[in-house]
Formats: structure tokens, sequence, C-alpha cells
């Protein structure tokens, strides 16, 4: 009976930080999202109404929370591609190398991972300032005759620094996930490859990249939910603007439940966001199971 046991009470402490910081949230949002709860229903419950579905109604309506969809989309199908090529090239690359230099441009590209994004966003929205006089990057543009632009407050260029931004900050962490699944490749293949005449782009295409698909799909559905859950940049560079056109969904949110005070309100949006992660990152599974299947 003992050794039963033994491995739920090792998986316990798990399962109930799972359950206090994960399952219950959940749980408690979806209660939240039925009722019209405010700052004054926190300050007495029994100012709390249960409105049903009506939350989820309403923001299905807000053409408000429709344009955050449409600019989450837009900054996924952007960021995520670039993410996963950029931080597989970087690693490939810095792999091949064999002196300090490859091992110091490791740390170069990985630490934008671990700046303050705020810190980081000040420098940003300095090169990025409309005007030639401060924006370092129409200061250049300039040389070339080309007129000043409004990288953050025009509707047209507002969401490419925040692409960006993010791609930047996020090639570092799957650069080191990708690098870790490159020291697991046998260099007798490349060895074999070599005797065989493959050239080293035919090494990458046909050994290294496929080698490297469960780290790419690890990759990809992590990349995936960060973006879906895109925040920062928006918050801290644009507050939204110029006319909602950064606005994310989790900015939507944020600015609904903490600082129009509509938490019940809020609480809908995030589990419409929720439904979305869960949906896609099924999608994924099921195309990779497909894939394994097929290789076999």
């Amino acid at each position: 009976m003992k050794n039963k046991m033994t491995p739920y009470l090792f998986i316990f402490p798990a399962l109930l930080l799972l359950f206090i910081f994960s399952i219950f949230p959940i749980i408690l949002s979806m209660i939240i999202s039925l009722t019209d709860m405010s700052l004054k229903g926190l300050a007495d419950y029994s100012k709390i109404n249960f409105i049903g579905i009506k939350n989820f109604q309403k923001i299905l309506m807000d053409p408000v929370f429709l344009t955050s969809i449409k600019n989450t989309l837009f900054y996924v199908f952007i960021g995520v591609p670039l993410v996963l090529c950029l931080s597989m090239a970087v690693a490939i690359l810095i792999n091949m190398g064999e002196n300090r230099y490859f091992r110091f441009m490791r740390l170069v590209f990985y630490a934008p991972s671990i700046t303050n994004i705020v810190a980081v966003s000040i420098v940003w929205m300095f090169i990025f300032n409309p005007t030639t006089s401060i924006g370092i990057l129409n200061r250049f543009l300039s040389i070339f005759n080309v007129q000043p632009i409004g990288w953050l407050t025009d509707v047209k260029f507002s969401k490419i620094p925040l692409i960006i931004l993010a791609v930047w900050k996020g090639i570092g962490i799957n650069m080191l996930i990708f690098s870790a699944a490159l020291q697991n490749i046998p260099n007798s293949i490349y060895e074999a490859a070599d005797l065989d005449g493959a050239t080293l782009w035919q090494q990458i295409i046909y050994i290294t990249i496929p080698s490297l698909k469960f780290s790419t799909f690890f990759v990809l559905v992590t990349t995936l939910i960060g973006w879906l859950q895109f925040f920062e940049e928006p918050f801290v560079m644009t507050k939204g603007g110029p006319l909602n056109s950064t606005m994310s969904i989790s900015l939507f949110l944020y600015k609904n439940g903490f600082q129009l005070n509509n938490f019940g309100y809020a609480a809908a949006g995030s589990l419409i966001l929720f439904v979305v992660i869960i949906f896609a990152t099924i999608i994924q599974m099921k195309i990779q199971n497909r894939e394994n299947i097929g290789s076999y």
C-alpha cells in the first residue's frame, strides 16, 4: 500500500500548486464572467449580480475587442514565424563556431530576453521617435531624403516597432533551446554526409532542421501562446494607440479589468482568449502527432 501511495505523495505538491495558481483562478474567472462584478462588488458582495452570458454577448459585439483580435492575429502571423526562423538560424550559426567569439555571441543574443522591458522600451521609443531631432531611425532616413515617419503615431506603422522589439526580445531564449537540441545531433551523421559529398547547405536542410522537429514544435507552441498574450510592448510603448491600432487582447482585458474596473467583462474576455489558446495548442499537437505517425 505504501509503495502505491509513494508516487502520489511526490506529485501532490505540484498538483496542489497547479490547482491553486492555475485551475482555481480559471474556475473563479468563469464564475466572475457570469456577473457584473466591479469595485463596488469587491467592497460589498451583495452588490454583485448574476447576469449569465451577457458579458460574452456584449464583448463579442465590442468594436474595440474585435479590433484587438485583428491586431493580435496580425502580431501572431508576423511575429511567430520571425522568432522561430531567426532563433533557429542564430542557433545553427553559433553552433558552427568553435572559438570564444561564438560563445560570447550566444550571450549577446540571450541578453535581450532578460532585459527589463520598461528600460528597453524607453531606448526603443527614442529610436522610433517621429521627429528627426530625437528619433535615431528618422534621422538616419533623412540622409536619404525620406520624410519623417510616425512609427508610433501613425496607424500604418505603429505595429512595426512593437513587433521588432518583441522579436528582438524573443530570439534569445528560443535560441538556447535550439542550441541545446543541436548538441544532441551526432557528429557521425555530418561526417557521413561529408563523405557523400553533401554541401553545408544540404546538411542544414536535410539533417539539422529535421533533427530539430521536436524542439521546433515546443518553441512554436510556447511562442504562439506568448504572442497571443502580447501585452508588455503595446502597454509600455503605445498604450494601445493610436486609435487602438496596437491594442492587443491582453491589453484590452487589462484596461477593462484594472482601469475601468469591469471585472466581469474582462473575465469574459480572458476566457475567450483562454479557449483560443487551448484550441490553437490542440491543433498543433494533432498536427505533430500526425507527422510522428507518418514518420514511422
